[in-house]
């Protein structure tokens, strides 16, 4: 149980809890960093309401009693895939591609003109890689939005996918950046970190961009102005340093770019792919790792819980546990997680189903465009 949220300083006085974690309590409150090795040590030793009392702490510093959504829809031209990340669920083969999708230019803009009646306001593109979805398809694609719906926001690709593609196009990475704006990229999503570790990277998505290219996109982005999210698929075969070494290199580079909106902890799900043998963790870790994100990455604006892959009630639940983000509203337009075997088979809520969620918890519902700008306010 999380302690008293209105005296969390309680904490350093509780005799229950050891000196070395009284320490790290002390520099929260003191607004000090934590080392790489008291994160370790709160994986290790510190149980959920400690987390929880710290995190909400951290969390409401920052942002108050607000939980952010948006209005969204994703689109996801293809789950046929050159690649074969061993906890994926999503993909197929390109030699399987009969059991996948790839989506014309014609037939996403159908997709899109789907909501031209509806207040969305950000669409997010991203799906497997294949040869033919290229620059030149990527890019035609960012025009024909923008000249559909200018105001509509475009969070697309993951490093993953601008790898290959400006390999392909032999173009660096600034260059091929370059041309993706200019055609009408608004921001980059967070996913294909997976896990930085280099050897677990290598076991479970090897042949894919590298940790060192993952990070380089990102902070070349950030260093042309532009923002973007960053995940950990975290609950497999990694440990809880690997976890940590992964939130480090997220901090440093966030100390060095600022261009991070949201952190965003996905969990593993072992439905249907190869590594079914792994079991998934409990919804206790979940929030501990909430928790704990929140504590470490103090130079992140948000935390974000996606209610689509853990599932509406766990959401709920971590929104005490650090996060202040629920993604948005998503009408069933992603198969990512619900073909992993996630809580959510057909992800899809109302603003209003939305607004419930976060009042019920005594939380201040927040609609936000994708770069956190406020669209509207719900009362409590």
């Amino acid at each position: 149980m999380i302690l008293d949220k209105h005296n969390p300083k309680e904490l350093i006085n509780n005799s229950t809890y050891s000196k070395e974690l009284k320490a790290i309590a002390t520099k929260v409150f003191n607004d000090e960093r934590i080392s790489f090795e008291e994160g370790v040590l709160l994986y290790k030793e510190a149980e959920l309401g400690f987390l929880g009392t710290l995190a909400n702490y951290v969390r409401e510093k920052k942002n108050g009693n607000y939980v952010y959504f948006n209005h969204n829809f994703h689109v996801e031209p293809t789950n046929v895939c050159v690649y074969s990340c061993s906890f994926c669920s999503y993909s197929r083969l390109i030699k399987n591609r009969d059991q996948g999708w790839e989506l014309s230019i014609e037939q996403i803009m159908d997709i899109i003109k789907k909501y031209d009646d509806k207040a969305v306001t950000e669409v997010h593109i991203t799906g497997g890689v294949v040869p033919k979805q290229d620059l030149a398809f990527y890019t035609d694609l960012f025009r024909e939005i923008k000249k559909h719906r200018p105001d509509l926001h475009i969070k697309a690709l993951t490093p993953v996918e601008f790898h290959y593609i400006f390999k392909k196009a032999k173009l660096s990475y600034e260059d091929g950046l370059k041309l993706m704006t200019e055609a009408g990229l608004d921001s980059l999503p967070g996913g294909g970190a997976e896990i930085f570790d280099e050897a677990i990277r290598d076991k479970i998505a090897g042949g894919k961009c590298s940790t060192d290219e993952w990070l380089s996109i990102h902070e070349i982005w950030h260093n042309m102005g532009k923002y973007s999210n960053a995940t950990m698929l975290y609950g497999h075969i990694e440990t809880f340093e690997h976890r940590i070494d992964h939130m480090d290199r997220l901090r440093k580079l966030q100390d060095k770019t600022n261009g991070f909106n949201a952190f965003i902890p996905l969990k593993f799900r072992n439905k249907e792919n190869e590594m079914s043998h792994v079991p998934e963790v409990s919804v206790i870790e979940d929030l501990r790792n909430y928790a704990i994100s929140r504590i470490y990455l103090d130079n992140f604006p948000h935390i974000k819980a996606y209610w689509a892959m853990i599932g509406r009630n766990t959401a709920q639940l971590s929104l005490n546990f650090g996060t202040d983000d629920l993604d948005g509203t998503i009408d069933d337009t992603t198969k990512i997680y619900s073909m992993a075997g996630s809580e959510e088979q057909n992800p899809k809520l109302t603003t209003q189903e939305l607004v419930d969620l976060i009042k019920t918890v005594g939380r201040t519902p927040v609609e936000r465009d994708t770069l956190y700008n406020v669209v509207k306010e719900f009362a409590s």
